[in-house]
C-alpha cells in the first residue's frame, strides 16, 4: 500500500510559516514614521544612544527607543540606527550641502565675509563652517556696521578682493540700511555686497521652534535687546558673563540650517556665492 505520509509532518519548525518577517529600516534623516503605540507621526531629526527623535508637522519633538513598534504607510517596521557615512555615501554639512572630500587645507582667499559681531561669526561658523573652509573663505567681525566704512578704507576691496557683509536689522529706514545704501553708491560699491536679515539681533535668527518657545519676546525700545530677551525668558542678565552664557545656550540649540530663519539662510548663501565667484 502507498505511504500517504512519506515524511513526518511535524518535523522541523512547523510554526515558521505563520511568522511574519518585519522589515528593518535605517532611521535616516527625514524618514517619516508613525509610532504604533500612540499614533505620533513625525520625521526623523536625530538618532543617538539607542533613541530616535521624531518631529511632527507642528514642530513637536519626542524621543522613542529604536527597534520595533513603528509603522511606515501602515506597515510594521523595525527602526535600526543609520549606517555610518562612507565614501560611497557622502555626508551632508550642517548647511545641507554635500561635504567635500577630505583634502589638504586650502589657502584663504583674499575675499572675505564680514559680520557685525562675535555671535554672528559663531553662528555662521557652526552652520557653514565646513563649506567656508572648503572654499577658503574667512569670516571676520566688525563690532558694528558703523565701522564698515573705515574697514573698507583701511583695506579697499577690488575685483580680486571682494567683501560680502552680513548686517543685522537691514530693513527700510533703519540706520543699517542707510549705511548700506551709502556704501553701495560709494567708490567701493562695485566689489562689496551688503545683505541682512530683519531681526534686531542675530539671536532671533534661531527659530523659536529650535528654542522650544512660542516666539522671541518683544523687547521695548531703549532696552538692550540681549538683556531684554534674557529677562523675558527668565535667564540671568546682570553681567556680560550672563549674556555670554545665554548665547551659548542659544547656539547649543542649533544643529543645522533647519534651526535658522530662512531670512538668514538665503543671505549667507548669497554672500558665499559672491565672494567665491
Amino acid at each position: 500500500m502507498d505511504d500517504r505520509y512519506p515524511a513526518d509532518v511535524l518535523a522541523g519548525d512547523w510554526r515558521a510559516s505563520r511568522r511574519r518577517v518585519v522589515p528593518r529600516i535605517a532611521a535616516t534623516h527625514d524618514l517619516v514614521v508613525e509610532v504604533a503605540a500612540d499614533g505620533f507621526c513625525g520625521a526623523v531629526v536625530g538618532v543617538a544612544s539607542g533613541l530616535v527623535e521624531l518631529e511632527d508637522r507642528g514642530g513637536r519633538r519626542r524621543l522613542f527607543p529604536l527597534g520595533p513598534g513603528f509603522l511606515i504607510d501602515g506597515a510594521d517596521v523595525v527602526l535600526d540606527p543609520p549606517v555610518r557615512a562612507t565614501e560611497q555615501a557622502p555626508r551632508r554639512t550642517a548647511s545641507g550641502s554635500y561635504a567635500a572630500p577630505e583634502s589638504r587645507a586650502r589657502v584663504a582667499r583674499a575675499s572675505r565675509i564680514l559680520v557685525e559681531g562675535k555671535h554672528d561669526a559663531e553662528l555662521v561658523e557652526k552652520v557653514w563652517g565646513d563649506d567656508l573652509r572648503a572654499e577658503g573663505v574667512v569670516v571676520e567681525f566688525l563690532q558694528g556696521v558703523d565701522l564698515l566704512e573705515s574697514a573698507l578704507r583701511a583695506e579697499p576691496p577690488s575685483a580680486e578682493r571682494r567683501y560680502g557683509v552680513l548686517v543685522d536689522h537691514l530693513v527700510p529706514g533703519s540706520k543699517e540700511s542707510r549705511i548700506a545704501d551709502a556704501i553701495a553708491r560709494g567708490p567701493h560699491g562695485a566689489h562689496v555686497l551688503i545683505v541682512g536679515h530683519p531681526h534686531v539681533d542675530v539671536w532671533q535668527c534661531v527659530t523659536p521652534r529650535a528654542m522650544g518657545i512660542a516666539a522671541w519676546p518683544a523687547v521695548p525700545r531703549g532696552v538692550d535687546i540681549k538683556v531684554g530677551t534674557c529677562r523675558a525668558l527668565g535667564w540671568p542678565s546682570e553681567t556680560p558673563a550672563d549674556l555670554a552664557r545665554a548665547w551659548q545656550r542659544i547656539l547649543g540649540r542649533v544643529s543645522s540650517y533647519r534651526d535658522l530663519d530662512p531670512a538668514l539662510l538665503g543671505r549667507v548663501e548669497e554672500l558665499i556665492d559672491f565672494v567665491t565667484a
